[in-house]
């Protein structure tokens, strides 16, 4: 039987549907990527926003047409699924199997039952990957603690939940073993690693045994700003494979506007650490997302969030319109902003972040980095130095050369950039 996977939402997401692939090891399974030639589709959901809940639904709805043709069975999975399970089932019934995230560790009852073939527990523990043959996501925690008031994350996945350091370890070698040399380490908030399992942040000392295995670069993605310590740094600091890249989301630049989000610290804090970051590494890059349109917010607030962008400089920065979603503390806020005049102060942000990022790639002609080969487009190879995660938010290379091998690591020079990407050529 030939088995497809749609994998939506975030990198957090990817690795939940890598374990769900891990259970369809079987001859009697055979992958494939072309959906019109499935037998059956697994989709893992995202139902973070409106935007990714549209997007869910459309896909769910586009492969339930194939159910007209050469399709047997349709498996949805994910964030829409364990928050909208009732609703799902009544609403979408050309699905076969609904299975809500909380019921991940039984996946394999459920599959055996709508296959009826036998299916082997192995959950958590068998793992296929699906994101390129070097570079692989290690999620160190599920759920989320911090309670953001626009956020249903722990609505959906629930408190933060820790995996032991022994295990993470175990996983990262295996993930070693496999070829793997860029380790994406990836949690709703990573700062907050340990506090549930060691009464205590821990990342520092899970970072410490991840840097004894020989990665080329291990790179820490969603840290909270105010749980950056400085022994966090140190240890980063001191390291033989941990890059200097900084996902740090600030979401606002006012500290009223921070308050109402329900987000730790200040914009004081914010610009401090982004300044003890910069002042303890040399080469280093900060990447940062910026909420806009929350309620409450002013031409005031607003003006302040610029200010503090063009101060601090982020090397990349997304910038989100305010979702509204059911059951977050900010649903029923008042002085909700209007959806034009939201779009309007996006546009006016990323146009000011599009002149800060321009003058920072112009600054990068000459140099030399070390550089991933992924790809190849006909012209030119696409790559990414270690100044961009595997996640598509942060610019790619184009690369002039001649034989280079896709997952090989190259030095490479800069030549040129065009909006937010960068030219170089092969040394």
């Amino acid at each position: 039987m030939k088995i497809g996977f749609i994998s939506l939402g975030c990198a957090k997401n990817l690795v939940d549907s890598e374990y769900l692939i891990g259970l369809f090891e079987d001859p009697y399974f055979e992958i494939e990527t072309d959906p019109k030639k499935c037998d059956a589709i697994l989709i893992n959901t995202c139902g973070f926003i409106l935007s990714a809940k549209q997007e869910a639904i459309n896909t769910i709805l586009e492969m339930a047409e194939l159910k007209k043709e050469k399709l047997k069975y349709l498996i949805v999975t994910g964030c829409l699924t364990q928050r909208y399970y009732d609703d799902l089932i009544k609403e979408i019934p050309e699905v076969d199997l609904f299975i809500k995230i909380a019921d991940y560790s039984k996946a394999h009852e459920l599959l055996e039952e709508l296959f009826n073939h036998k299916f082997i527990n192995t959950y958590g523990k068998n793992r296929k990957l699906i994101n390129g043959d070097r570079s692989a996501y290690l999620k160190i925690s599920d759920g989320c603690d911090n309670r953001c008031a626009y956020c249903a994350i722990p609505l959906i996945r629930g408190n933060n939940k820790s995996y032991p350091i022994e295990d993470l370890v175990k996983e990262a070698k295996r993930l070693y073993d496999l070829g793997i040399r860029e380790l994406n380490i990836v949690a709703q908030d990573t700062t907050t690693y340990g506090r549930d399992i060691y009464n205590k942040l821990a990342l520092k000392d899970l970072l410490i045994e991840l840097d004894k295995i020989d990665f080329k670069w291990i790179r820490i993605l969603y840290m909270y700003p105010d749980e950056i310590e400085d022994e966090l740094l140190d240890v980063i600091r001191a390291s033989k494979h941990i890059i200097p890249y900084f996902d740090i989301p600030v979401q606002y630049g006012n500290d009223d506007l921070l308050k109402l989000m329900n987000r730790r610290g200040s914009v004081k804090l914010i610009e401090e650490r982004v300044n003890k970051i910069r002042q303890m590494f040399k080469d280093v890059y900060i990447r940062t997302t910026l909420i806009v349109g929350f309620p409450g917010e002013t031409d005031e607030t607003f003006n302040d969030t610029i200010d503090m962008v063009k101060k601090l400089k982020f090397d990349s920065l997304g910038s989100f319109t305010y979702s509204k979603e059911e059951d977050t503390a900010a649903y029923d806020m008042p002085n909700e902003v209007d959806e034009a005049l939201m779009n309007k102060r996006h546009n006016e942000l990323m146009m000011i972040q599009k002149t800060i990022v321009e003058e920072k790639l112009k600054n990068k002609i000459g140099k030399h980095y070390e550089a991933l080969i992924e790809n190849y487009d006909g012209k030119r190879y696409i790559a990414r130095s270690f100044e961009s995660a595997p996640d598509d938010v942060d610019s790619c290379i184009y690369v002039d050369g001649k034989n280079l091998n896709i997952g090989d690591f190259v030095e490479i020079e800069i030549i040129g950039y065009n909006e937010y990407d960068l030219i170089a050529k092969a040394i």
